[in-house]
């Protein structure tokens, strides 16, 4: 079963995107996919509908509890929230900027999140987490949790900017923690084919990960980024847009690549 971290400690690059649609394009596929917002921003949260007033019970507080009880029954379930039938999240909101001092004092701090999703992993076909964009202990804990890394790389100058720091952070969490980690997918987003500069980025990126950068190409599109506003992804809010056509695409990529390993 695939769990992916969507990671780049870039920010802007279309992560929170493309968590979201990816989940929702999966969902509609007939895939059961629990999204998990780790972003303390919560723009995932907020991207498919949920009011962050409401939330007595957040990704924030099952790591809490999580390090206060470990072991301790149900905790996860209660995190849970239905957006569709076939796509579940668990929320973020902005008391998550709470959660790295909570782990820092936590005996195996970097796998808390690991150990939480163990309850659950059945009854899901695809767990992914949308990452905030640091190489903190949210982003260990994803990592470490993860089976694949699936990283969004905006076409323009400073893409690859960044990039060892965050393929050094996998190589150590993979030799240290998840032996199972390796970078599933590249992503291209925001992708102009009539500029020069898309051109040259996405051949350096391409000659870098071979066959992990996806065939599909996520155009810039304005229906993406207007989706999050309504509280829905834009792959069953606007499916006829070149955006969702593309995560729609995607979707189907992976989920053949996946059947064939």
């Amino acid at each position: 079963m695939p769990i992916w971290g969507v990671v780049n400690q870039k920010g802007g690059v279309g992560k929170t995107t493309t968590a979201v649609n990816l989940s929702a394009a999966l969902a509609i596929k007939g895939q059961r996919v629990l999204l998990i917002d780790c972003d303390p921003q919560g723009n995932a949260t907020t991207g498919l509908g949920l009011d962050k007033q409401g939330l007595e019970f957040t990704l924030f507080e099952l790591i809490q509890e999580a390090v206060d009880d470990p072991g301790k029954p149900g905790l996860i379930e209660r995190a849970i929230h239905k957006v569709t039938e076939n796509l579940h999240i668990i929320p973020a909101t902005l008391d998550l900027a709470g959660a790295e001092p909570i782990l820092l004092g936590a005996v195996g701090k970097e796998v808390i999140l690991r150990e939480a999703l163990e309850g659950v992993q059945e009854k899901y076909d695809w767990i992914i987490m949308d990452a905030p964009p640091s190489l903190g202990l949210l982003t260990i804990n994803i990592l470490s949790a993860a089976t694949g890394v699936l990283v969004p790389m905006q076409c323009e100058f400073y893409a690859l900017e960044g990039l060892s720091q965050l393929l050094k952070t996998t190589e150590v969490v993979r030799r240290r923690i998840n032996p199972n980690l390796s970078i599933s997918k590249v992503l291209l987003t925001m992708h102009d084919p009539r500029n020069r500069l898309t051109q040259q980025v996405t051949e350096e990126i391409e000659g870098y990960f071979g066959e992990k950068v996806s065939k599909v190409k996520i155009p810039r599109n304005v229906r993406l980024s207007e989706s999050p506003s309504f509280g829905e992804a834009a792959v069953s809010l606007f499916p006829s847009s070149k955006g969702a056509g593309a995560y729609l695409e995607f979707a189907e990529e992976v989920l053949k690549e996946c059947e064939g390993h």
